[in-house]
C-alpha cells in the first residue's frame, strides 16, 4: 500500500484488538490486486434502538490506479453484524471480490456468458451514488457507483452512452460491469 491505512472510529471508542483485525485484514489486500495505492476505513456504531445488540456499520474505500472501491456493509440488512468481527469480515469480503472483478476486468477476462448491453445514463443521485440507465428497449435500470469500471461516477453526465451488464438485484434489475462506450466522447 502506498499510503498507510487509515482507520477512523464513529460513535464507538477505539478497539487495539479491533484494529489488529482491520490491519490484517487490509494488509491482505494486495493479494488480489497488486497496486493498492490507500484504504480507509470507518468503523461505525449507529446510534439506533435496537432491541438487540448494537449493529456495526463498516465504510471502506480502496483507491487503486484509475478507480476507487467503496465498500459499505449495511447492519440493517445483516443482523450477524451484532459481532464487530463479522463486520469486518464480510465488509473485507466485498472489497475482495471488488478488487478481484477490477483486476479479471483489467487484464480483459471478461466472461464469455455475461452479454454487454448499451444504454444511456437518465438519471444520477450524487449524494446516494446511485443512477438509473435507460436501455435501448426502454427499460429503466437501476446502477451503483461500485458497478462502474474505469470510470468515476462524477464523469458521468445524464447522456453519456455506457456498456454493461444485466443482473438480477435484490430490488429487480441492475447494472454491473459499467464502462463508457469507447464511440462515446465525453
Amino acid at each position: 500500500m502506498d499510503l498507510p491505512l487509515q482507520i477512523t472510529w464513529r460513535d464507538i471508542p477505539p478497539s487495539p484488538a479491533v484494529e489488529a483485525d482491520i490491519r490484517e485484514k487490509a494488509s491482505k489486500l494486495e493479494l488480489f490486486y497488486d497496486h493498492v495505492i490507500s484504504c480507509r476505513v470507518v468503523v461505525e456504531a449507529p446510534h439506533a434502538h435496537h432491541h438487540k445488540g448494537k449493529l456495526y456499520r463498516l465504510h471502506i474505500e480502496i483507491r487503486v490506479p484509475g478507480r476507487e472501491i467503496h465498500v459499505n456493509r449495511d447492519p440493517a440488512q445483516h443482523h450477524a453484524h451484532e459481532d464487530i468481527y463479522v463486520a469486518i469480515r464480510d465488509a473485507f469480503d466485498a472489497a475482495r471480490r471488488q478488487l478481484q472483478e477490477h483486476a479479471r476486468l483489467e487484464r480483459g477476462a471478461v466472461k464469455q456468458h455475461d452479454p454487454h448491453h448499451v444504454a444511456r445514463v437518465v438519471r444520477r443521485f450524487p449524494a446516494q451514488r446511485y443512477g438509473f440507465l435507460l436501455t435501448q428497449d426502454n427499460r429503466e435500470i437501476y446502477f451503483h457507483e461500485n458497478a462502474l469500471v474505469n470510470v468515476a461516477f462524477d464523469m458521468l453526465d445524464e447522456g453519456t452512452e455506457v456498456v454493461f451488464v444485466e443482473e438480477e438485484g435484490r430490488e429487480g434489475p441492475q447494472a454491473k460491469q459499467i464502462s463508457v462506450r469507447s464511440n462515446d466522447t465525453r
